[in-house]
């Protein structure tokens, strides 16, 4: 089988809801078989987390309120990537720099994931950030309640395992560098 044999057409697209941070898209599709059916997916776009080691080997994490799941959540840094931000790599600077008052000395690609491609189109770069220190200024979104601390890897680590942090994001991230770049 090849991907052709597998390809949706799509019919119709209409964005149907619209808010800050994601749309609601509404698809009429024909699927492989000819059959024509309604397709919702959540369009979200592009955004980058950071895993960010401060010069002393620290990791640079934060504490954030999610509403969503009515609690604080222990993470990494991360946000969407701006229309006039050409390379993720850019937004990682801005993102770090917003939520956490540090800048870094180093930054590297780790991986690319598309975590929920079966409902929305959201990607996940994730960078690695070396030599963070704090000397910018935080510009916090007026939606953001965001504290700033640092933790040992193995800590941050052991905070994945024991079910402490339960950031998507954040875990993934973590576990990846773990497994691949240690």
């Amino acid at each position: 089988m090849t991907d052709s044999d597998l390809t949706w057409e799509r019919l119709e697209s209409e964005t149907v809801y619209t808010c800050p941070g994601f749309d609601v898209i509404s698809e009429t599709v024909r699927l492989p078989d000819g059959t024509e059916t309604d397709f919702d997916y959540v369009a979200e776009g592009d955004s980058v987390v950071v895993l960010p080691f401060s010069t002393e080997g620290e990791v640079v994490v934060i504490e954030e309120w999610r509403e969503p799941v009515r609690r604080v959540n222990y993470g990494l840094p991360a946000g969407g990537v701006e229309p006039d931000e050409s390379e993720p790599a850019t937004a990682v600077e801005r993102e770090l720099a917003e939520e956490t008052g540090y800048e870094a000395g180093r930054v590297e690609h780790l991986t690319t994931v598309e975590p929920a491609n079966g409902f929305a189109d959201t990607v996940f770069h994730y960078f690695l950030a070396e030599g963070c220190t704090p000397t910018a200024e935080r510009d916090l979104d007026h939606d953001e309640s965001i504290d700033v601390t640092t933790t040992s890897f193995e800590d941050l680590l052991a905070a994945v395992r024991e079910g402490e942090l339960r950031d998507g994001r954040a875990a993934l991230g973590i576990l990846y560098y773990h497994a691949f770049q240690r």
